[in-house]
């Protein structure tokens, strides 16, 4: 297995981060750099998903991990190669922590990982200011 991740902490609560993934995976939010999600069917454990990198063909993926203002995880299969996107909110004081994670499974998965996992995760810095930018915003918009 491969795996990165990226945590940052927000002033806003936790709430707020969530109300922005969510409207982020259920395709009713978008920044730019931001993949495009359309969901097939309710923003659920079990429903797919097709998403669209920028610049990028779309595929599939299947929402495996879904707990309200605590987490989100999707994942998808290239051949027998695993793709795991998580979202994990926690509280601290002043705030909320966000760890972004990929993880890379299956027989090839060091050599991928090695290869394309710091290609899909270089931006998740970039990714997550943004997303708490938008955070903010819907907010503020109350």
């Amino acid at each position: 297995m491969w795996s990165n991740e990226y945590t940052a902490v927000t002033s806003l609560p936790v709430q707020a981060v969530w109300a922005a993934l969510k409207a982020l995976h259920e395709g009713r939010l978008s920044y730019e750099g931001s993949d495009t999600f359309v969901l097939h069917g309710p923003f659920a454990k079990g429903t797919r998903v097709s998403v669209t990198p920028v610049g990028q063909d779309t595929f599939e993926s299947t929402i495996v991990d879904l707990v309200e203002n605590v987490t989100y995880a999707d994942e998808t299969s290239f051949g027998d190669t695993q793709l795991l996107f998580r979202h994990t909110l926690a509280p601290v004081a002043g705030g909320t922590r966000v760890t972004h994670r990929l993880e890379i499974s299956g027989p090839s998965a060091a050599e991928v990982g090695l290869e394309l996992g710091p290609q899909i995760s270089g931006d998740f810095d970039t990714s997550m200011a943004k997303l708490f930018e938008q955070a903010q915003e819907l907010a503020s918009r109350g």
